[in-house]
């Protein structure tokens, strides 16, 4: 795999990788739980979804994970990934998800993670990126319009969740 590094000084993007799975677990908190992660994360759990993540990375497939890492000493902070593929995504468009720990949150880590990611995606094939936030969430869709994306279409989640879809034609440059 060749190892992708993207900073802006600020914070960096690289590949998660298993010395990242006990500062996960670490951070994890209610919200990641219940609208990222499905349930509370085990070891077990998390080294299998990094596992999958680097196969992912290695073999050039649909999903890219990253982790947020900022500070002096690359602390890991959150997690961004891009899904080149998925329910509801037309041809050419690319999922952003992305989730902070709790000491983290507050400080515009979200919005530069996704400023950084979206040129890379760009790069990757992505013509729209897409970023779905439930409406019970005004954070995250502040990260979206703070990066440039603008409300589009509502949509459901295969488990009935209701999404507000923040789109953003990733061939033009960021607002």
């Amino acid at each position: 795999m060749r190892e992708v590094k993207l900073s802006d000084g600020i914070i960096t993007l690289s590949p998660l990788c298993l010395d990242d799975a006990e500062a996960h677990l670490t951070g994890e908190d209610e919200l990641l739980v219940r609208r990222l992660n499905g349930g509370p994360g085990t070891r077990e759990g998390v080294e299998a979804h990094i596992r999958h993540c680097r196969e992912q990375w290695d073999t050039a497939g649909p999903l890219r994970a990253f982790g947020i890492r900022a500070g002096a000493d690359e602390a890991l902070a959150g997690t961004i990934d891009l899904r080149f593929a998925g329910e509801d995504l037309a041809p050419g468009q690319v999922n952003v998800v992305y989730g902070l720990y709790p000491s983290w949150r507050g400080r515009g880590l979200a919005t530069r993670a996704v400023l950084l990611a979206s040129p890379y995606a760009a790069g990757a094939g992505g013509g729209e990126a897409v970023i779905q936030v439930e409406p019970e969430n005004p954070a995250s869709a502040a990260v979206a319009r703070r990066a440039g994306f603008t409300p589009g279409k509502q949509a459901h989640g295969k488990n009935g969740t209701r999404f507000d879809w923040y789109v953003r034609d990733l061939r033009a440059a960021p607002q």
